[in-house]
C-alpha cells in the first residue's frame, strides 16, 4: 500500500481549520457538560464513597475503550475499579460482582444490546447502576440507580457518525467523579505515588534522599585544618566530585568540590601549604535524609549546584549526593 496524498483541494489551511472545529465543537460540548450537572452527580460520589466493594465500569465498543479509561483514573486515585467487557460479562465474568460493588454502564444511545443484557442479572444481584449516557430515556437510564447525563448537541465528526463529542462528554464527566472521589478520600500525592511505584511519579514521590545518598565510609569528608593535597586525595578516592569540610566536632563547615579545584589551579595555589579552610566555600547548602529526592533536584536548581550535604536534625553529616546520583535514581 502506498502512501496516502491529500486530495489536491485540502490545502493546509482547510486542514486546520477542521481540526480547529473538532477542537472547539468538544470543548463546547464539555463546557455544556458541566453546566449540567446536579444532584444526581453529587449522589453518584456519595453512592461511591459508601461502596464496600469495586466500582465496575463496562461499555462496548468505543464507549468500552472510554470506560477502561475511566476504571484506571479511578483506580489510580484511590477508588478500587476495574473493567468488564459487557460481553465477557455474559459469559461467566458477572460472577466477579457482587452487592457490594457499583457498576458504571456508558453507552451513548443507551441501546447497547451487550449492556442490556446485564440489566436482569445486575438486578437480581442487587448492585446499584450508575449510568452514563446521552439518552435520559433510554433503556439503560431508566434502569439505572442514577443517571448521568452526558448528551452532546453534535459530534465533532463532519459525517455526525463516529463517536467524538459523546466520548469527549463521558471521559470527561469520568474524571470529574474520580477527581470528586479523590478529594473527598482525602487521597495524597504521597497514595498516588504508592499507586505508581513503576513510573517518574512515583520515582519522584517516594524516593527520599536517605535511598539515594552516600552514606558511612563513602562520604568524602576531611577537616578544616587539612591541607589541599588531603582533600584532593579524599576527593579521588570517593568519586563524588567534593567533599564536606569538618570541624573539630566532626560537623560540617564548608564543602569543596570540583570547580573550586579548577580555579585554585587557575589561581596558582600550592596545594601542600595550603589549608582546605583557606579554599572551602563556608556555610555549604545541605537538605536532611527523610526528605525527598526531588527537593534535592530543586535545591541545586535553585542554587546552581551539582552537589549536596545530607545532614541531620543535629546538624551532623550523615550523607552526601551529587546530581549523578539523582540521575542514576532517575529522580531527574
Amino acid at each position: 500500500m502506498g502512501i496516502s496524498k491529500l486530495k489536491p483541494s485540502n490545502s493546509a489551511t482547510t486542514l486546520l481549520q477542521l481540526a480547529r472545529e473538532v477542537l472547539a465543537i468538544e470543548a463546547r460540548e464539555v463546557q455544556a457538560l458541566a453546566g449540567r450537572l446536579d444532584q444526581s452527580f453529587v449522589n453518584a460520589v456519595e453512592l461511591i464513597l459508601q461502596c464496600r466493594g469495586r466500582v465496575v465500569v463496562t461499555g462496548i465498543g468505543k464507549s468500552g475503550h472510554i470506560g477502561n479509561k475511566i476504571a484506571a483514573t479511578l483506580a489510580s486515585t484511590g477508588t478500587p475499579a476495574f473493567f468488564m467487557h459487557p460481553a465477557e460479562a455474559s459469559h461467566g465474568d458477572l460472577g466477579m460482582i457482587t452487592r457490594d460493588d457499583v457498576v458504571i454502564a456508558l453507552s451513548n444511545s443507551g441501546e447497547a444490546d451487550e449492556l442490556l443484557a446485564l440489566l436482569p442479572p445486575l438486578k437480581r444481584i442487587g448492585t446499584p447502576i450508575i449510568s452514563i449516557s446521552g439518552n435520559r430515556h433510554s433503556t439503560l437510564s431508566k434502569a439505572a440507580d442514577i443517571f448521568l447525563d452526558a448528551h452532546v448537541s453534535q459530534e465533532a465528526c463532519p459525517l455526525g457518525l463516529a463517536p467524538t463529542a459523546s466520548t469527549t462528554a463521558a471521559l470527561a464527566l469520568g474524571d470529574a467523579l474520580a477527581v470528586t472521589l479523590l478529594d473527598q478520600r482525602g487521597f495524597s500525592r504521597e497514595d498516588f505515588a504508592l499507586a505508581h511505584p513503576g513510573g517518574s511519579i512515583g520515582r519522584r514521590l517516594l524516593l527520599h534522599v536517605q535511598d539515594v545518598m552516600r552514606s558511612g565510609d563513602d562520604i568524602p569528608a576531611v577537616s578544616v585544618s587539612s591541607s589541599l593535597k588531603d582533600g584532593l586525595l579524599e576527593m579521588s578516592r570517593k568519586g563524588l566530585g567534593m567533599t564536606a569540610v569538618l570541624d573539630a566536632a566532626d560537623k560540617p563547615v564548608g564543602i569543596f568540590t570540583d570547580g573550586d579545584l579548577r580555579r585554585a589551579f587557575e589561581a596558582g595555589i600550592d596545594i601542600n601549604g595550603t589549608r582546605m579552610a583557606d579554599v572551602m566555600h563556608a556555610h555549604p547548602r545541605s537538605i536532611l535524609p527523610g526528605q525527598l529526592a526531588v527537593d534535592a533536584v530543586a535545591l541545586m536548581e535553585q542554587y546552581s549546584i551539582s552537589s549536596l550535604l545530607v545532614v541531620d536534625q543535629q546538624g551532623n553529616l550523615v550523607g552526601a549526593l551529587n546530581m549523578h546520583d539523582l540521575l542514576m535514581a532517575k529522580v531527574v
